[in-house]
């Protein structure tokens, strides 16, 4: 029975791995090429890995066992020297429990307690000394140590010359020595110190052992423990041989090692095996720790484990170079397919149409473009010979001689342009550029050759040509000089005819034009670079769309002046450029300063006609003066013959005689400046002057004519920049016309009266300024008239010249100012008349620049 049933075991076994032979082989084809060849490299490589991995797993178990074992050797050496160092303490201790109790029972005196002392320091080179204190601290007895074997020398507290420290002074609270008597006196027990050092390189602790009689303490036994001569006597030779044994302090730093080296220079190796624990009697303030390297071999460094690592990183080596190297095949192969369909598609998709020829001139390929291009089917033309059926019939002679060139290598670099047949009978303009075809071994193959259709670029190339050519037919026609420069270097890049006349081809005229003296060529390269003008910091876009600039200058070696219009430019390389445009404007600037010079002479003709008007009113005014000074005269001369006078009335008559030709010598000298023919001259004017000085002479005519002024000045009004003679004249001019028009409208009384305001104003458009403002009651002005108020010569009086009102506003544009008139209306009835005019409150620099202009 066992028997049928383990064939029929075996039979299931074989079904079952049957089965999944047959389930890994169908997993297997379905993998692609590239999946099955990089799972080829994956599972030779993954096995090798584990091979690895478990021999590394292996050492490094055995590595960390071995370590375990020389750290629990250390940990038993360490507790073997603490145990001996405790039984040297403890030793002493019983012989000063000892000495203690013949002192408690008064059987010791302090001679007795030195010879005892003396032959236990003999008996533990480790104690310096040892003291008797009192319970005040004061010493009783001290004894030094005289060990031979001590190689410490003893502090200077504890010398045979001196008393110790502990007696000759009480160290403060907080020094151990203290903090340790502190703790034995009051809990009348043994008590340990800290350790502390007495000199550099030597350290100890204390042991106070209280003396207490009945209750009361009566003393201390102090004995002085020097840390290295304790761990010296209690570290076994074989120990000392394995490891380095120390005494650390609270803070880790060495205060005794058997090693002998200072406590700065021991620092523990990177692979040092280290155990520490706390010194018991003195507690965790010292540590004892052992430290020390492995002393077994070094398993890693095992001849086999080195040989095993080699054979799998040259097997991993080995598989991993197969794998890059099918890898790379695989990119190959996929970047020849790339590569081939981009060149497929990009020749298909291209408008530029191919042909390759062989050696003969057999056509070998064509591409879409060209098939589309000449109306012919690739059929139509692989294996064609010349004469090519897309040659036009009256060019075949023509295309042969070029076709022969072709073969021979002799095509310009630049091409060659050809007329092409399409197989509909129509042509066209192309251009062909031919290259040699290579193959793999450096031989040539045939020629390759390109085809571009050029009808509608020759086309827009022909209407650039005549564009151009009409674009320099109209600039060098014009009567104004064009430049256009560089600003980097100050190179010409284009001038035209006016300038070629005038300036010729030299580049430093453009700087003067665009006024840049300081920036003209040199030869000299840091020179140059200072000459480059900064444009302030400006992007080259910024510069083109700031639009022309337009200014004038004076070109003294030609005795010319210029109108320029300057603007930035990009060049068709790229570079900014200025480009200008210079016209000659000398007879225009002769024509205005002629005109200037008409003008200001009208002024001083208005100013004389003006006080020509007003010579019966001057006449009057000065009448008036000149009669009292006669009257006062006359009357001083009866009463100073008579003797009727005395002093003091003849000095007041004589005052108000002066009084009265300074009046009279006032209205002469205002009316010399005023018709005083001189050049404009801005200053910084108040306007409260200007108004008061147009009062005093309007108002000569203003009592001829019986009509009152009202007027108001702002306070606090800034200055003007101004010809303050030119602005009396605007004001006075129209005072006069609104006196004139209110007494040629023969007002009744209440309305016979001008009001005058300055008041300062502000426009978005044009800024601070100051309004002058002449308010009449007169009947107005009619529709036609306002039309034609500032005309030339018109003037609604019957003896005027019609200048007046001209000029006032001549003078007021010049000081960029403005003038305006306007009827005052009672509901719809005219009650009157305004002018104003403005001048802008400004930078003086600002004004006179304008006033330059």
């Amino acid at each position: 029975m066992a028997s049928d049933q383990a064939p029929a075991s075996f039979l299931t076994l074989r079904q079952r791995w049957s089965q999944s032979r047959m389930a890994l082989l169908t997993w297997w084809g379905h993998l692609s090429p590239a999946r099955q060849d990089r799972m080829a490299m994956m599972v030779p490589l993954f096995s090798v890995l584990l091979f690895l991995a478990a021999i590394a797993t292996s050492f490094w178990y055995l590595h960390n066992e071995e370590e375990e074992r020389e750290q629990e050797s250390i940990k038993r050496d360490i507790e073997l020297v603490h145990q001996q160092m405790r039984l040297q303490l403890i030793d002493a201790q019983e012989h000063w429990v000892q000495m203690s109790h013949e002192v408690i029972a008064h059987h010791l005196t302090p001679a007795q307690f030195l010879t005892q002392a003396q032959q236990q320091m003999r008996s533990h080179p480790e104690i310096l000394g040892m003291a008797w204190l009192d319970a005040e601290r004061h010493g009783r007895a001290y004894a030094l140590s005289t060990n031979p074997t001590n190689a410490t020398p003893p502090p200077e507290g504890l010398s045979s010359a001196a008393e110790p420290s502990y007696l000759s002074a009480e160290p403060p609270a907080s020094h151990p020595a203290s903090q340790a008597f502190q703790r034995a006196a009051d809990t009348h027990l043994l008590s340990y110190s800290e350790p502390f050092a007495i000199e550099p390189g030597q350290t100890v602790f204390q042991v106070h052992l209280p003396l207490v009689e009945h209750g009361t303490l009566t003393g201390m036994l102090v004995a002085d423990i020097d840390v290295e001569p304790l761990l010296m006597h209690a570290v076994p030779t074989e120990i000392a041989g394995r490891h380095v044994l120390s005494l650390r302090n609270s803070q880790g730093e060495v205060i005794a090692s058997t090693a002998g080296i200072p406590s700065h220079a021991i620092r523990p190796p990177t692979r040092l095996l280290s155990y520490a624990i706390p010194f018991a009697p003195v507690g965790p303030s010292l540590q004892l720790r052992g430290e020390g390297y492995r002393t077994s071999p070094n398993l890693i460094g095992n001849t086999l484990f080195w040989m095993v690592v080699a054979l799998s990183v040259l097997t991993v080596w080995t598989l991993f170079g197969t794998w890059r190297h099918m890898k790379r095949r695989l990119q190959i192969q996929r970047t020849l397919v790339q590569e081939t369909n981009f060149r497929r598609a990009m020749e298909n998709s291209m408008p530029t149409g191919m042909r390759a020829m062989d050696m003969q001139g057999r056509i070998t390929y064509v591409n879409p473009a060209f098939c589309s291009m000449t109306g012919f089917s690739e059929a139509d033309l692989i294996s064609y010979l010349p004469p090519f059926p897309y040659w036009p019939l009256e060019r075949i002679e023509e295309n042969s001689r070029l076709f022969q060139q072709e073969l021979s290598g002799r095509t310009p670099a630049g091409g060659v342009e050809v007329k092409i047949q399409r197989k509909d009978g129509s042509q066209f303009d192309a251009r062909m550029y031919v290259s040699p075809l290579i193959d793999p071994q450096g031989e040539q193959t045939g020629w390759m050759t390109s085809v571009t259709n050029i009808t509608e670029a020759k086309r827009v190339r022909d209407q650039l040509t005549a564009a151009h050519e009409r674009f320099t037919t109209v600039l060098e026609g014009l009567d104004a000089a064009v430049s256009v420069c560089t600003v980097s270097h100050g190179e010409l890049l284009f001038v035209n005819r006016s300038y070629r006349m005038w300036f010729n081809t030299d580049p430093r005229w453009h700087a003067l034009l665009a006024g840049q003296q300081d920036n003209l060529p040199t030869t000299n390269p840091a020179k140059q670079a200072e000459n480059i003008d900064d444009l302030g910091g400006l992007s080259i876009t910024e510069l083109t769309d700031a639009g022309v600039d337009s200014h004038e200058v004076c070109l003294h070696a030609m005795n010319k002046w210029f109108d320029v219009r300057a603007r930035y430019l990009q060049w068709t390389d790229g570079r900014l450029v200025q480009m200008l445009i210079a016209t000659d404007i000398t007879e225009r600037r002769r024509f205005e300063e002629q005109a200037a010079l008409q003008a200001e002479r009208a002024q001083v003709s208005s100013r004389l006609i003006t006080m020509g008007e007003m010579a019966s009113s001057v006449a009057h005014e000065l009448n008036q003066p000149l009669t009292a000074i006669t009257n006062y005269c006359s009357g001083m001369v009866s009463r100073v013959k008579a003797g009727s006078i005395d002093q003091d009335t003849l000095i007041g008559a004589l005052e108000k005689t002066s009084r009265q030709a300074q009046r009279a010598g006032q209205i002469i000298h205002r009316i010399r400046a005023f018709v005083k023919k001189s050049e404009p001259q801005r200053q910084e004017a108040k306007a409260s002057q200007i108004v008061e000085n147009a009062l005093e002479l309007a108002g000569i005519e203003l009592r001829r004519r019986s009509v009152t002024i009202h007027s108001y000045v702002a306070q606090r009004l800034p200055s003007l920049h101004v010809d303050p003679i030119l602005i009396e004249q605007v004001l006075l001019n129209l005072l006069k016309n609104a006196a004139e028009a209110i007494d040629t409208a023969q007002m009744p009384k209440n309305r016979r009266h001008i009001e005058l305001r300055v008041t300062p104003r502000h426009k978005p458009d044009q800024g601070g300024m100051i309004e002058f403002s002449v308010s009449d009651t007169g009947p107005g002005m009619k529709d036609d008239v306002a039309g034609r108020l500032y005309e030339a010569f018109f003037s609604t009086k019957a003896d005027g010249l019609g200048i007046g009102l001209s000029l006032c506003r001549s003078i007021i544009e010049s000081h960029q100012g403005r003038i305006t008139a306007e009827n005052i209306y009672n509901g719809e009835a005219i009650s009157g008349c305004r002018f104003s005019f403005t001048l802008p409150v400004g930078n003086l620099a600002d004004s006179s620049k304008h006033a330059a202009q």
